[in-house]
């Protein structure tokens, strides 16, 4: 189960204590942002897209979406999010679960600004029903980013 590759991640850094499991769905922002009791800008979203033959991961704010042009402008080419079945076999997360942490090898994972008005957020730990809250240093260290880059817009 795709939790247990995050908690046995977060086990080898002294940190699986920190990840929160619900009773309740967090499978989308708003459930996440109910579940722990915040706004749900600081539900740290991963969203995953196709690049060609790769695979990224983009962690935004939750109150952002994806900007068409910027990210046409940032990676060269249209958007294009990775299918409910593909998920999984491709990021190695089903859909309401994905995070950047445990990913299959060669996805690459890329870090939204949208993100840099907030000390700490909450991104998802590989299962519908979980989160842990990271600061920004820290989901930089754990998430194994490439780079942060600007391809959300507030609203959405």
């Amino acid at each position: 189960m795709s939790i247990e590759k995050v908690r046995g991640y977060f086990k080898t850094k002294g940190m699986e204590g920190r990840i929160q499991e619900f009773g309740c769905s967090s499978a989308t922002v708003s459930l996440a942002a109910e579940a722990l009791h915040c706004e749900e800008s600081r539900i740290a979203k991963t969203l995953s897209f196709h690049l060609g033959e790769r695979v990224i991961l983009i962690v935004a704010a939750g109150d952002t979406r994806i900007d068409n042009a910027k990210y046409k402008a940032q990676f060269g080419m249209k958007a294009k999010m990775l299918s409910f079945d593909e998920a999984e076999p491709l990021v190695g997360h089903a859909v309401g679960g994905i995070c950047p942490f445990a990913v299959n090898q060669g996805v690459e994972v890329y870090l939204d600004i949208s993100l840099r008005r907030f000390q700490a957020v909450y991104p998802a730990c590989g299962s519908p029903n979980s989160a842990i809250r990271l600061s920004l240093q820290e989901l930089e260290e754990h998430s194994g980013f490439l780079n942060w880059v600007d391809v959300c817009k507030i609203g959405g």
